[in-house]
Formats: C-alpha cells, structure tokens, sequence
C-alpha cells in the first residue's frame, strides 16, 4: 500500500482523516500491528482496541480490529473510552497490548492511533517498522476473533475511586472540553464527594465550544470564567482523549504540569516515603528540583516524550513522572500510564487536605519569569545537527545538560533548545529569577540560532 510516511511519528501515528487516514489504510494498519505483536510475543496477541468520541473513529477502529483479526490476533472492543481506560483494560484483561483511535488533542478533522504491545508505547523504531510492514504488505495471517467488553468505563471509574478518599468536600469546575472524559470524568469525580461544577461535560468530537489543549491559555479562557463566578477552588481541564490535564488555581491562575508534579511529588513521598524518585522532562521548571529536594523526593531529568518518560519511570521504579505538557504517570497505586482523571482524583485528594486551593498549596514556590514553549521552524535533516553545535557552543560557556538537546544552566535560570521529535521544528524555553534575565538568555540563543541562519 502506498502511504504518507510522515503520518508515522515518534509516539504515534496521526494524519488528516480522508486524505491521509481511510478505513483502508486502518485495515493495513491492524494487520501490521497485528504482525508486529505476534512477532515480539511468539504467538497470536490478545489486544484491546478502544477509541475516543471523533467521528471519524468508529469507521477507523472499525477497519483497524478486522486488519487485526486477519492476522490471528483476538481482539476485544472496549468501545468508546479515554485513551488511560484503554490502557486500564489491558491491565484488567490482562492482553498483550491494545490500540487506541484517538487525535489526542487534535483538531476533529485529524485522527490517529496509540499503541502498546508487551507493556511497551511502541515508538521510534517500532513505529517505523509499521510502515514498513505496510509497504511490502508482508502481514501475519490466521484465524483470529473479535469478542466486545462493555465494563471497562464502569471498572476503570470504580477502581480510580476506591483509590481516593477526600477529607473534605472541594469545589471544583470540569472541563471536559467535549472530549471523550465527558463519558466518565463528572461521575467519578463526584463519586468522590467534591462538589463539581462541570463545563462543556456532553460528549462532542467535533469540539464546538473550544479546542480540546489544556496546555493553551486560549482554551482555559472559560473555566477561568467559570472558577471566578462559582467561587470555586480549583479548575481541571481534559484533552481530547483524556491522558494530559490542565488546571488552574482559586484565583483562575493557570496552573502548569511542573507546578502540578510539585503537588504530586509531595504526596508521593507521603505515600512512598523519602526518596522515592520522580522524573521530569527537560522543559520543566528549576523550581520543580529544587521543591521536590526540599520534600525528600530523588528528582530525575529525563527526555520529553510520553514513550521516553513511561520507559523510564519503568526502569526506575518510579511512583510519579511526568511533562510540562501536562502527562502525568502514576506508579505505586496505579499501573504506570499517563492518566488525567486519576490525577485529579489525585489533586482534589491533596486539596481536601488544607483549607485552600491551588495557590494555597504552591504559595510556598519562589517567582520565576518563563516563557511559553517557542518553536523555530527547522528542517528535519538540519534540526538535530543544529542542536549539536549549539551544545558545543554553548558547553564553552556555561554548564549545560545534553539529556535531550542542550538545556544551558545560567546563574540565575535556564535555557532549553531541542529538537522536536515530532515537527520539523526546534523548541525552546527559558526561565530566569527576573524578566530582564529571561529575555536576555533568550536573545543570546536566538542570536545564536540566526547566525546559524535559522531563527
């Protein structure tokens, strides 16, 4: 089959539904994931497919389970779900692995596909190896069969509240964003005895209110509004699939995911006593490391990129990780999978233990000046050399970490530039005690990236 290589990305596989992503090419799909787990197995796989609430997804899921059958594999549908219910059903029916359709936090007219197989995200390599199985049409054939699980919204919910208990009732506004979490996240919540004030909560996949990206400060606009006219003491918001959370304080201040980690990390060492570790990727705050230090907590930098962040976790033996972008994995009591409802099932716990919101809980973190995440357009064949030179430029100068593209350590705050794994562009962020600090390390890379001719 002749396809777009470009739609097999680093974690995932994500493209344009109609032009790139047809039932047509769902089917190949099924039957190269199915190939490609009998392969690592030794055997035909038991895999579990679910989907999120686009509309393109049922004719898509659809195609992908036949592709997958044709190969031997047994499939059971778990129908429409968050993507971390899908990862929940691999762990309660024990399968090899699963398929997720899901655009993420995409817009309605994208669409893609999350895997896992043998407890791994396939990414990078394996991801690619799809591909080629699809171009030389070299599948895996037998007799599988497709059977369907109509309890794992019920069991997913159940098991996320049997976990939490609130010493108090919080007030919380929701934001499902019409996305998949509308399925499920009010009840659970409630389930838990906070008072929730839930928004944009009826499940819609063409996202007509506002763009499923909790990591945007455009789309947090209306549970701003909400928390301010409710009074209430914190708000979370979803992504489209409901596996990377948003939130912001009592005074409708945006709440980002390394001061989030800061809460889940103090709770972390509360539960599984000092020194547990806790990972973090490269574009996270200085303040998260030295906080998590100060609670007894091991921090530990680590690549951004859930794939890369979940391996590590595993290796490890990590109870907490997560990314600025909002991912957050829970170990411990969890199973190890980014997961928004569980984190703030989590989140209204930690609250229901003081008297205050967010804030209240964070007051105690020092004020640094950061920027968004900039990107820089760079072509893919140029994009990693790019971060090679700087990291030998900027090495001569400053103490810099070369985890994942250089993160240059200046005296009073950071820089990060990398490479996108997914995008043919560089990001960068920057952080300093003072505004002036900020922007001065800022134009000194920027500087840099133009001399280079990019920038």
């Amino acid at each position: 089959m002749n396809i777009t290589r470009t739609i097999f990305r680093e974690y995932d596989v994500r493209g344009l539904v109609g032009s790139q992503l047809t039932p047509e090419f769902a089917t190949h799909l099924g039957q190269a994931i199915g190939t490609l787990a009998h392969a690592q197995i030794g055997r035909a796989p038991r895999l579990a497919v679910g989907r999120d609430n686009r509309p393109s997804g049922d004719a898509l899921a659809t195609a992908l389970r036949d592709g997958l059958v044709s190969t031997g594999a047994i499939v059971i549908d778990v129908g429409m779900v968050p993507t971390p219910a899908l990862y929940f059903a691999i762990e309660a029916l024990g399968t090899d692995g699963g398929v997720q359709v899901t655009g993420s936090h995409n817009p309605p007219e994208f669409n893609g596909f999350k895997m896992v197989v043998g407890g791994d995200s396939l990414h990078g390599p394996a991801v690619q190896e799809l591909w080629e199985l699809i171009t030389t049409e070299r599948y895996a054939t037998g007799n599988g069969s497709q059977l369907t699980d109509d309890s794992i919204l019920r069991r997913y919910r159940d098991a996320i509240v049997e976990r939490h208990a609130l010493e108090r009732p919080v007030k919380a506004v929701v934001d499902c964003g019409n996305g998949v979490s509308s399925l499920i996240a009010i009840e659970t919540l409630r389930a838990l005895g906070a008072e929730i004030i839930p928004l944009f909560a009826e499940s819609d996949g063409t996202f007509p209110n506002h763009h499923p990206d909790p990591t945007v400060v455009e789309n947090l606009v209306d549970l701003q509004d909400a928390v301010r006219m409710h009074g209430a003491e914190l708000g979370i918001a979803f992504d489209g699939d409901g596996d990377r959370i948003g939130a912001v304080d009592e005074e409708a201040t945006p709440v980002w995911g390394d001061q989030l980690l800061v809460l889940f990390g103090r709770d972390a060492v509360q539960r599984f006593g000092t020194g547990v570790p806790v990972i973090f990727d490269v574009k996270c705050s200085s303040v998260l490391t030295t906080a998590l230090e100060a609670a007894g907590a091991r921090p530990v930098m680590w690549k951004t990129g859930h794939s890369l962040i979940k391996a590590k976790m595993k290796a490890e033996s990590a109870p907490l990780a997560g990314e600025m972008s909002g991912h957050i994995f829970f170990g411990g009591d969890w199973f190890g999978f980014d997961d928004a409802l569980f984190a703030a099932a989590r989140l209204l716990e930690i609250v229901s233990r003081g008297r205050g919101g967010l804030a209240a809980l964070l007051a105690d973190l020092p004020e640094t000046f950061t920027t968004p995440e900039l990107r820089v357009d760079c072509p893919d064949e140029r994009k990693f050399a790019l971060v090679e030179a700087a990291s030998a430029h900027f090495a001569a100068l400053y103490p810099v970490s070369t985890i994942d593209g250089v993160r240059i350590e200046y005296p009073d705050g950071w820089g990060l530039l990398r490479a996108s794994n997914t995008q043919p562009v560089l990001v960068l962020r920057f952080e300093a005690t003072t505004a002036a600090g900020r922007d001065a390390h800022h134009a000194e890379v920027m500087d840099w990236l133009r001399a280079q001719g990019a920038g």
